[in-house]
């Protein structure tokens, strides 16, 4: 896969991660809120795991990129595809800092990761998942035309509780036809 791209929004930047990323990550992804509201975000956050992170981000095989507003640069959040080549899909990813919640800005950067998956890796299908327990990620999937696909019950282990994930999908051609 080629480098990690830059993507632009009305009003977001979302780019590569680098070195210098940790100090304004920390803060922001450290927050037990967000880590509550995802699988493979660690409470308490170090910064050990933000580098550990950086590390993954920068793996070739796969898209994560910070999320930064375009009029301060300020980062504030994260978004990423899981890709899987071999089957023509990628898994969706995104996290923001709770300031950041309920302003539109999960729904505007995945608009523009799935394009790019769609339009530039030629990925036949998107999809995402998210704990039941987290509804402003099933408003933000069926705001980008994911359709639902069901609950897997009890599915995923949390901070020792058994957790279900909704599981929400899109095909090229349904984005296609939105677009």
């Amino acid at each position: 896969m080629a480098t990690h791209p830059t993507l632009e929004t009305a009003r977001l930047r979302l780019r590569p991660y680098t070195e210098t990323d940790i100090d304004e990550l920390l803060p922001l992804i450290g927050v037990r809120e967000v880590a509550a509201t995802t699988l493979r975000i660690p409470h308490p956050y170090t910064a050990q795991d933000g580098k550990e992170f950086l590390a993954l981000a920068a793996d070739p095989d796969n898209i994560w990129l910070a999320i930064t507003r375009l009029n301060d640069g300020r980062q504030i959040g994260g978004i990423g595809l899981r890709v899987e080549l071999e089957h023509h899909h990628a898994e969706l990813g995104y996290w923001l800092g709770v300031q950041y919640w309920r302003q539109g800005y999960a729904t505007e950067a995945a608009q523009a990761v799935l394009r790019y998956g769609f339009e530039e890796l030629g990925l036949h299908r998107i999809f995402a998942s998210h704990f039941k327990q987290n509804p402003a990620s099933a408003r933000v999937l069926k705001k980008l035309g994911m359709r639902y696909e069901g609950c897997q019950r009890q599915h995923l282990l949390k901070w020792d509780q058994f957790v279900d994930s909704e599981l929400y999908g899109l095909l090229r051609q349904e984005w296609e036809t939105r677009e």
